[in-house]
C-alpha cells in the first residue's frame, strides 16, 4: 500500500512540474523571461547529475564545467557551420577575420547533425568514463579527487582561451538556426525552451530511478563504508563510475541546450568559476535530494540575475557566506529543513524528574 501510495505521489508530483513548466511558465512569462529560465533549466539538468554523484556517491565533483563546455562547444560547432553553410561560406565568419579559408580537420564532423548529437553523448562519457576508471580503481577520493577534477575544469578553460579556431576568449556567438529553425523567431526559441523543460523531467526521472534500484542502494553504501562494499565482494570503483559518467552525460547535454538558448559558448561557462556555481546550488538546495539539487539550482541562478546587476561585487561574498552556512549548519540543504522539523517535532518530551521525599513524608512512613 505504500509503494502504491509513493507511485502515485511520484507521478502526481510530475504531472504538477510538468504543468508549471508547459502551461504556468510560458504563459505567464515573457520571450525574455521564459528564455532566461531555460537557461536556469539548463543549470538544473548539471544540478541533477552532480546530486547522484556527490549526494548520493559522495564524489565531490568540481569539474563538470569541462563536460557542461563540451557539450556545449561541440553543439556551437555545428550551429556555426550551419550559418556558414547558410550564406555560402566554406568558413564561419570568425575564421574569415582571421583569414582561414578552408574548414580546420576537427571541424569538419560536426557539420552532420547526427554525428553532433552522437558526439555530444559519447565523448563526454567516454571521458568520464576513461577519467573515473584510472582514478577510482587507485582509490582516489575526497579532497584529492575534487582538487583533480577543479583542476581539469582550470586547464580546459586555459585550452580554449589559447585556441584561435575555437574562437579564443571569445568563444562561439551569433548563432543563426537550430537544426533549421531559425533562432530570431519566439516560436522557436519557446521550442528550445520546451526542450530543455522536457529534458530535465527526463532527467531527474532517470536519476529517480536509479536512486531507487539496488544499484542506488550500492552507490549510498560505497559512500558510507566503501571498504564494507569491498569487503562484500563489490568492487566500489564500477560503482562510482557509473555515477560519474552519468552526471558528465548530463552536464553535456546541459551545454549542448544552453548554447542555443543563450547564444554562445565562451571559456568563462567552463572554467572554476562556473563548476563552483554548481556545486552551490546543490548544496544549498539540498544535494542528498531528488528535488533539491534542481530547485536550488534554479533558485541560486535567479538570485545571482537579480542580485549581481545590483550588487556585482557583494554577491560573490554573498552567494560564498551562504554556501558555508548551508554546508556548516544544514548539511541536507533547505530541502532537508522540512525533515529536521519534523523530527523536532516528533521528538517526545523528557521524562518528568521524580522529587526526591521530604524529611516530613519520611517520617511520617516510617
Amino acid at each position: 500500500m505504500r509503494s502504491l501510495l509513493g507511485r502515485w505521489q511520484t507521478w502526481a508530483g510530475f504531472g504538477v512540474a510538468a504543468v508549471v513548466l508547459f502551461v504556468v511558465a510560458p504563459a505567464v512569462l515573457s520571450d525574455f523571461r521564459l528564455s532566461l529560465l531555460g537557461k536556469f533549466l539548463c543549470f538544473a539538468i548539471v544540478a541533477v547529475g552532480i546530486g547522484l554523484a556527490w549526494g548520493r556517491g559522495g564524489m565531490l565533483v568540481l569539474g563538470q564545467g569541462v563536460f557542461f563546455g563540451l557539450g556545449g562547444y561541440m553543439m556551437a560547432m555545428h550551429l556555426k557551420i550551419a550559418d556558414a553553410q547558410l550564406r555560402g561560406d566554406e568558413v564561419p565568419d570568425f575564421m574569415q577575420i582571421q583569414g582561414i579559408r578552408e574548414l580546420p580537420s576537427y571541424w569538419q564532423p560536426f557539420a552532420s547533425p547526427a554525428v553532433t548529437l552522437a558526439a555530444i553523448v559519447v565523448i563526454p562519457t567516454g571521458i568520464a568514463a576513461a577519467l573515473g576508471f584510472g582514478v577510482f580503481k587507485r582509490r582516489v577520493k575526497g579532497a584529492y579527487f575534487a582538487i583533480l577534477s577543479q583542476a581539469l575544469a582550470a586547464a580546459l578553460a586555459i585550452l580554449l582561451v589559447g585556441q584561435t579556431g575555437l574562437g579564443g576568449s571569445n568563444g562561439l556567438n551569433r548563432f543563426r538556426t537550430f537544426f533549421g529553425f531559425t533562432l530570431n523567431d519566439p516560436v522557436n526559441r519557446r521550442m528550445l525552451y520546451f526542450i530543455a523543460a522536457a529534458v530535465l523531467l527526463i532527467v531527474v526521472a532517470v536519476v529517480r530511478q536509479l536512486m531507487q534500484s539496488r544499484y542506488g542502494e550500492l552507490l549510498v553504501a560505497v559512500r558510507d563504508g566503501e571498504e564494507r562494499v569491498r569487503f562484500l565482494g563489490y568492487d566500489p570503483a564500477n560503482i562510482k563510475v557509473v555515477a560519474y559518467t552519468v552526471a558528465a552525460l548530463f552536464a553535456s547535454i546541459a551545454g549542448a541546450l544552453f548554447a542555443p538558448i543563450v547564444g554562445f559558448i565562451a571559456p568563462s561557462q567552463v572554467g572554476i568559476l562556473p563548476s563552483i556555481a554548481f556545486l552551490i546550488g546543490v548544496a544549498i538546495g539540498g544535494r542528498t535530494t531528488l528535488l533539491g539539487p534542481v530547485l536550488g539550482a534554479i533558485g541560486v541562478a535567479w538570485a545571482q540575475t537579480l542580485f549581481s546587476e545590483r550588487f556585482p561585487s557583494e554577491w560573490t561574498y554573498a552567494q560564498g557566506l551562504l554556501f558555508i552556512v548551508v554546508v556548516g549548519f544544514f548539511p541536507a540543504g533547505l530541502a532537508g529543513l522540512g525533515a529536521v522539523l519534523r523530527r523536532r517535532r516528533r521528538k517526545p518530551p523528557p521524562p518528568a524528574e521524580q522529587e526526591a521525599p521530604d524529611a516530613e513524608t519520611v517520617g511520617v512512613n516510617s
